[in-house]
């Protein structure tokens, strides 16, 4: 049998280990989590800031982001302006995945049902004043 041995070094991080044990997560989702975790919260949590000290890029950033939004550890939020304007976007990252409120619509692909097509009777239209034809021959008395 195979033994592992691990020497601790002074700089680390204390988090829950439920993200780690959620099998709907993936290694990839769960690894992003764990690294935004271990960050301090002043950094730079752009997709570009965290592709920064990251292998991967900021569309496979993304994608683990959008998991984890799906799966309810970040929580993406709109922020105003004092204007009224949209600003910037807020991200909440959550040790455990936060429940959707009551009340408040789930994010996600509707079900749409599938309507039968109407299909109208068509009849020929009856016009209000059709055109009338000159039937008289236009021919004067020729002499």
């Amino acid at each position: 049998m195979a033994v592992f041995r691990i020497e601790k070094t002074r700089d680390y991080t204390v988090m829950s280990n439920h993200h780690l044990r959620d099998k709907s997560l993936s290694l990839k989702a769960k690894g992003l989590l764990s690294l935004m975790l271990s960050l301090p919260e002043e950094w730079d949590y752009t997709t570009k800031g965290l592709a920064r000290i990251c292998k991967d890029g900021v569309d496979s950033i993304c994608a683990g982001v959008r998991e984890l939004e799906e799966h309810g550890y970040v929580i993406r939020q709109r922020v105003r302006n004092p204007n009224g304007q949209l600003g910037a976007i807020e991200y909440t990252i959550l040790e455990q995945p936060r429940q959707p409120e009551p009340g408040k619509p789930e994010r996600g692909n509707p079900v749409l049902d599938n309507p039968e097509q109407a299909y109208p009777v068509l009849e020929e239209p009856e016009q209000g004043n059709p055109a009338q034809l000159n039937t008289r021959s236009c021919l004067k008395n020729q002499n």
